[in-house]
């Protein structure tokens, strides 16, 4: 039951902070049908945060394996 709701807690916070950075970045195209500028520098700093690779794609709308990719070293200039 703790499990299950702090993953509930967690993915409420992911929205929040989702809204917070698209606010922010001044995007207020919700589709998922472009690509996003500037999603390697977020997800480093999300990384940089704490955050672990499911949670970024998460608040980024993007794939698991796609945020894994931009965060290994060898991508990073």
């Amino acid at each position: 039951m703790t499990d299950k709701l702090l993953s509930q807690i967690s993915n409420k916070q992911n929205v929040l902070i989702a809204l917070s950075l698209r606010q922010l970045l001044g995007d207020k195209d919700f589709g998922k049908g472009r690509r996003k500028h500037g999603t390697g520098e977020i997800a480093r700093y999300l990384d940089n945060m704490g955050l672990d690779a499911k949670d970024i794609a998460a608040i980024l709308g993007a794939q698991v394996q796609s945020i894994r990719t931009l965060l290994t070293p060898t991508r990073r200039k």
